[in-house]
């Protein structure tokens, strides 16, 4: 690396976390872009002399990586090698004060929504004009589309509302908007996301109304699909599931964080639902949408959860059979209800007990991908990679799930392309075939 002189601002923003601070960097590069800035995401070159870290404060590991980051530019700028260094995002949010004191050499710490403040460092204006227009990092062909911000929802476990603060949905006309010019510029798939994408509507409508903006959305010509993530299952706006069955291009998929199954645990965990009430749902989303892939996340070694909670836990996954799964385990986070209860549940025994439980889901998953062996999909291929050109079907989004994978001596598709492919082979957690 080499020392910055006195040169035009160059800004490179480095994020951290979920899909949902990948669009406010998305947002706020757009923004610096809009002021004629120079920006660049996560570049590998050493030119910029700003740098923008943008946090997550969700869990201890999340937090541990962001502090990582803080630290490894606050180095940099130390040495002279970087001129500016503004931390952003949920670890700032929630902690701003600590990381002050501790980290002095970061020039400001803003929080989640303050895009128009860090504009200010810039001497730039935030422009509404910009408003339904984005720069994306993702490949062109999907981009993450942030339809709300904020949480109420009551979870033991959660920070989230005190770090995104509360339910804020983006008006129906700004996100056409923006879903417009996406699809305009290349982009064929939406991937739908928020805290709680089922509460969207109620604080400006009045009523859950993600069953209309997903009509709305799907209407678009050439978006080609739209899939849902983060969706809470009290409260389930049930009128969503004839919209996917009828329109074509909105995926057969559902993530829907379930965090457990003992009725005793989602008690303790505030979830407003009951295990019965939980598989009833499954069973009517299933029965409306036979071709659905539900994907959910569970939480294990939560307090008070017991072997019993456990077992549970496991003869739910197995009998659900969902299509994908992932587990989290238990982080005991300040300013949180769970807070206030003991966290005796050691390290050990809570990766135990997610390893049950992704071993059980492991073999489900290979079971549901042999059943694809003989079959033809539609495949959005994403990239090239060690010999293979890897893709996903509707049942899957990018990062998390199974993939589909084409070997490239024997085939050709393009990065961002469709094409049919034959299902050969199958391993627990991916799909091997040829384009037909």
């Amino acid at each position: 690396m080499k020392a910055k002189g006195n040169k035009k601002t160059k800004v490179n923003i480095v994020t951290l976390g979920c899909s949902k601070n990948l669009v406010d960097s998305e947002d706020l590069m757009t923004q610096l872009r809009g002021n004629n800035i120079d920006v660049t995401h996560e570049a590998e070159d050493d030119t910029a002399n700003v740098v923008i870290v943008n946090t997550c404060g969700f869990i201890d590991n999340a937090k541990q990586e962001s502090i990582d980051t803080i630290l490894q530019y606050a180095q940099a700028k130390e040495e002279g090698l970087i001129d500016k260094l503004y931390v952003t995002g949920c670890l700032s949010e929630r902690y701003k004060d600590d990381l002050q004191t501790e980290i002095p050499l970061v020039d400001a710490f803003f929080g989640t929504r303050d895009l128009p403040n860090i504009l200010k460092k810039f001497k730039a204006d935030y422009k509404h004009e910009l408003v339904g227009e984005r720069m994306i990092t993702t490949p062109t062909h999907y981009a993450y589309f942030k339809i709300a911000e904020g949480c109420d929802r009551p979870c033991s476990f959660c920070a989230i509302p005190v770090m995104r603060g509360k339910h804020i949905s983006k008006p129906e006309e700004e996100l056409i908007l923006s879903a417009k010019n996406l699809v305009k510029n290349g982009t064929k798939e939406l991937i739908l996301i928020a805290q709680d994408l089922t509460y969207y509507g109620i604080d400006i409508y009045g009523k859950r109304t993600l069953a209309d903006l997903l009509k709305k959305l799907s209407d678009i010509e050439g978006l080609d699909w739209i899939r849902l993530q983060y969706l809470y299952p009290a409260g389930f706006p049930m009128d969503i599931l004839d919209v996917i069955a009828e329109r074509p291009n909105i995926c057969n998929y559902l993530d829907m964080p379930l965090q457990h199954a003992s009725t005793e645990m989602l008690k303790i965990m505030r979830r407003g639902i009951t295990r019965d009430k939980t598989e009833e749902l499954i069973q009517t989303i299933r029965a409306k949408v036979p071709n659905i892939a539900l994907r959910t996340t569970l939480i294990t070694g939560h307090p008070g959860e017991t072997k019993k909670d456990h077992q549970e836990m496991l003869e739910f996954v197995e009998k659900m059979r969902f299509e994908r799964l992932g587990v989290f385990t238990y982080s005991h986070e300040d300013q949180t209800h769970s807070y206030s209860m003991e966290d005796k549940i050691s390290a050990k025994i809570k990766q135990n007990r997610q390893q049950e439980i992704m071993d059980l889901q492991a073999g489900i998953s290979l079971e549901l991908n042999q059943a694809k062996i003989g079959n033809t999909y539609k495949v959005l291929f994403d990239r090239k990679e060690g010999g293979y050109f890897i893709g996903r079907t509707e049942f899957d989004s990018p990062e998390v799930d199974n993939e589909v994978l084409v070997d490239a001596s024997s085939n050709f598709v393009r990065q961002g392309d469709f094409a049919n492919v034959l299902v050969e082979d199958s391993e627990e957690f991916d799909l091997i075939g040829k384009v037909i």
